[in-house]
């Protein structure tokens, strides 16, 4: 069944979720703030391990269409941006992040500076963030079996629930297995569906020189940052991604609230409408790891003509702002009124 955009919107209106839904996002806000607690509280528990923080360009393609020319694509124009390459999951335990070697996803968000317009978070007045991973899907197909996913290895869910969530685990499976050599040589999707005025697209990074997967992938903890102070730092080379957006058909082929269907290219191909340039730099260092740590990324750090859209970006509206808020009160009081080691827990475990 064809849905017209206002009826997309109404079902995943961001100001009138169901009461169903607001507990389950509890629950996962819930879950996430003592695993925080635990492993670091000063540090994020998404995507925790950072690559690397780079500063580099938004290049807006001149010379789109009018359909084409909105919100932060209406004027052809060049932003600074920073740009930080992860790994999605939480630190292992205090002290210590996850090896590059063990299977995770792989991240990159992007904020871009100076961008003037309404937003729908007052947080930051002029930036427009965009998240992606290195897998096109969501490995939840709903907010109710992604906040199940942190019971399951604790044996809180029944057999019966576990069987019904195998799926997860598959795609699970599945993302880890993508061998990544280079961050800065990859594709990256939004996995979730956004407004681009009052039509919905959902979003992708390419590397515009793709590396093939390595064979066999580096024994270093931190190979993927080594990879990325080579090529950026060492060799002096730049990297480029096109930007690329990939418009809603219908709710067979680019389903809104199916997070685990991927939307084909024969169904709906990928359209250009800006450059990331990411020059030769040096990032490698203390101060710009303190300016990675205390930045907050958000989908919701938008433009209302490229407002998130559907139950998952719901979810991470209070998700990503919570936990930031929690972090940064967790840094501050550490400064106000420094507490002994055994209130903190600061100590490897």
């Amino acid at each position: 069944m064809m849905r017209t955009h206002h009826q997309i919107f109404a079902m995943s209106d961001p100001v009138s979720p169901t009461t169903n839904q607001e507990a389950l996002i509890d629950e996962i806000i819930a879950s996430s703030l003592q695993v925080q607690q635990q492993n670091g509280p000063d540090l994020r528990q998404i995507h925790s391990k950072s690559h690397g923080l780079l500063w580099g360009e938004f290049i807006i393609e001149p010379n789109l269409p009018e359909e084409l020319r909105v919100g932060l694509f209406k004027t052809p124009q060049t932003y600074p941006a920073w740009i930080r390459f992860s790994s999605g999951g939480s630190p292992e335990k205090r002290g210590k992040f996850r090896s590059d070697t063990q299977p995770d996803v792989r991240g990159i968000a992007i904020k871009v500076i100076n961008v003037d317009g309404q937003k729908v978070l007052d947080d930051e007045e002029k930036t427009q963030d965009f998240i992606l991973n290195n897998y096109p899907i969501f490995l939840a197909k709903n907010v109710r079996d992604y906040a199940d996913l942190s019971k399951a290895g604790s044996g809180q869910l029944t057999p019966e629930r576990m069987e019904e969530l195998a799926y997860v685990f598959e795609i699970l499976q599945k993302i880890g297995s993508q061998k990544v050599g280079n961050p800065l040589l990859i594709q990256y999707w939004s996995m979730a569906p956004f407004k681009f005025g009052d039509k919905i697209v959902k979003l992708s990074v390419k590397s515009q020189q793709p590396e093939q997967p390595p064979e066999t992938l580096p024994e270093s903890e931190n190979y993927l940052r080594e990879a990325m102070v080579k090529y950026l730092t060492g060799e002096g080379q730049e990297a480029y991604f096109d930007f690329l957006i990939q418009f809603y058909v219908d709710d067979e082929k680019t389903p809104i609230e199916n997070h685990i269907q991927e939307w084909q290219e024969t169904d709906s191909p990928f359209i250009k409408v800006a450059t990331v340039r990411i020059p030769s730099q040096k990032f490698d260092f203390e101060e710009r790891k303190r300016l990675d740590e205390g930045m907050l990324f958000s989908p919701w750090h938008t433009l209302l003509e490229h407002e998130p859209v559907g139950s998952v970006n719901l979810s991470r509206k209070r998700l990503y702002s919570e936990l930031a808020k929690y972090r940064r009160e967790q840094i501050a009081q550490r400064l106000r009124e420094p507490q002994p080691y055994t209130v903190v827990q600061d100590q490897p475990v």
